[in-house]
């Protein structure tokens, strides 16, 4: 009589141990894809910053390939492939991520970035139209001065800058590209400025350096500013200075400059020396 007894105990232990059995499998998986999800979500930010550009936009292609359906793959994608500067794809893969039903404001501004790469002007410029002015960021500012730049409206090409570069800790490249569009404008005092101001910011910033000088040129102003420069990037920024004022008509102080370079330069410096080989020609 004891024996049905101790066999439902048994059956009932067994049941119970297969519940318990299941319920540890479920908590299993479910660590298994937290861990999962925080090693792609690594993986994905190590591909869009410090591994090599390409290898990032094979990597999103895959992914995104074997999960269509999930939009951070596609947008990863997209941006991975804008730092691989292939422009007119990545314009591609952005316009597909701002069809999706998900999509955000943040990414209409990357599609306009990714238009403006590609030289498609008149698109970025709609797509930024369509951006609510209660969204403001810095690269929204950012690309509405350009755009303001290219369209020669330069109260609100400043206006932009002027707000850009107060929305970022790190505003070196846009005071640059706000003191080449003052440049171009023959406001040289003012573009003087705010490239000292981007160096200021960023003292390896060789674009702003050339630029000032091009800026102190163009008031003929051929003494080189004080900024951190090493031997070859003084020989360039000599380089330019000379053909600034050769450029001014100041034929003799830009043979002058441009032996400078020469002597400066650790190396043999062959555009220089053509160069002055050319003036001395004429």
């Amino acid at each position: 009589m004891r024996h049905p007894i101790l066999v439902t105990l048994c059956l009932g232990s067994a049941l119970a141990l297969t519940a318990c059995q299941k319920e540890t499998d479920s908590e299993v998986d479910r660590a298994i894809q937290s861990v999962n999800a925080i090693d792609d979500n690594n993986l994905s930010d190590i591909m869009l910053t410090v591994a090599d550009p390409n290898e990032s936009v094979a990597y999103f292609k895959r992914t995104s390939a074997e999960y269509p359906d999930r939009l951070d793959l596609q947008r990863n994608l997209a941006m991975s492939l804008v730092r691989a500067k292939q422009n007119t794809e990545a314009a591609a893969a952005w316009a597909k991520v701002v069809g999706h039903p998900e999509s955000t404001v943040a990414d209409k501004v990357g599609y306009a970035d990714a238009l403006i790469r590609a030289g498609n002007w008149d698109k970025a410029e709609a797509t930024l139209d369509s951006v609510p002015p209660t969204y403001e960021t810095f690269k929204r500012y950012k690309l509405e001065a350009m755009i303001a730049d290219g369209n020669k409206e330069w109260k609100k090409a400043d206006s932009f800058y002027e707000t850009a570069v107060g929305l970022t800790t790190r505003p070196a490249s846009t005071l640059n590209n706000w003191g080449y569009s003052k440049l171009s404008r023959g406001d040289y005092r003012e573009a003087e400025r705010l490239f000292g101001e981007a160096i200021q910011y960023e003292p390896k910033l060789f674009t702003a350096k050339n630029n000032l000088v091009l800026a102190r040129g163009a008031q003929r102003n051929y003494q080189m500013p004080i900024i951190e420069v090493n031997q070859t990037e003084r020989a360039q920024l000599l380089h330019t200075l000379a053909l600034a004022a050769i450029k001014q008509g100041d034929v003799t102080m830009g043979k002058s400059l441009l032996q400078d370079a020469i002597d400066t330069h650790p190396q043999h410096f062959d555009a220089a020396i053509h160069s002055l080989n050319a003036l001395e020609a004429n």
